[in-house]
């Protein structure tokens, strides 16, 4: 039951720092788009 209780606890702890790395991965997204030079000949 304790190894049971480790992987489940194993389990949550990996989903959780794969989230984060999702949170942290589209936050750079909206930086780059945000911060990204405007292309020449758009119009602008």
């Amino acid at each position: 039951m304790k190894k049971l209780f480790l992987v489940a606890l194993a389990a949550v702890g990996g989903f959780l720092v794969y989230r984060q790395i999702q949170a942290d991965r589209a936050e750079q997204d909206l930086w780059t788009e945000a911060t990204d030079s405007v292309p020449a000949g758009s119009g602008v």
